[in-house]
């Protein structure tokens, strides 16, 4: 016959054996606290994360952007002219066969950037914002915008 003394026995014998062998586990509602904890930490921080990710690719791209100014700059000064529209920012790495062929062209790049979107850079040659220009078309990818879809240029 059992007592309630060997019954408290045996379950405190069954605890001891459980702590000894680590078989401790999480409850379900301690589960549940800590994956709410995460989501509300997750959603505070990966906006501000987010947001500076685009500000990174807009800096990113106006540093491209003055790069290639100052390429196309040294351009102009050994060939008297920039490159024009159709040979476009090419002609700073690979001397152009089309128009007008450069008297002292030299590799001004060692290859082209694209901008931070994965598109290529533009160039207009006569610029409608400057006497030449060079540009990205933001994350969007069309003219104009507010934002990040911003067109970012040399004009800036």
């Amino acid at each position: 016959m059992t007592t309630p003394l060997s019954n408290l026995r045996f379950a405190t014998a069954r605890r001891t054996a459980r702590r000894a062998s680590g078989a401790r586990g999480f409850t379900l509602i301690e589960l549940m606290v800590v994956l709410v904890i995460i989501g509300v930490l997750g959603a505070l921080i990966v906006p501000n994360f987010l947001e500076r990710a685009d500000e990174a690719r807009v800096t990113a791209a106006r540093t491209d952007v003055n790069n290639l100014m100052q390429a196309l700059k040294l351009y102009r000064l050994d060939n008297q002219r920039y490159p024009s529209t159709e040979q476009g920012l090419e002609s700073l790495v690979r001397k152009p066969t089309a128009g007008t062929i450069p008297p002292n062209w030299k590799p001004y790049l060692d290859k082209l950037p694209s901008d931070p979107w994965g598109r290529p850079y533009q160039f207009l040659n006569p610029g409608v914002k400057g006497e030449i220009d060079v540009f990205s078309f933001g994350a969007d990818g069309q003219p104009g915008g507010e934002g990040k879809e911003a067109d970012v240029g040399s004009w800036q």
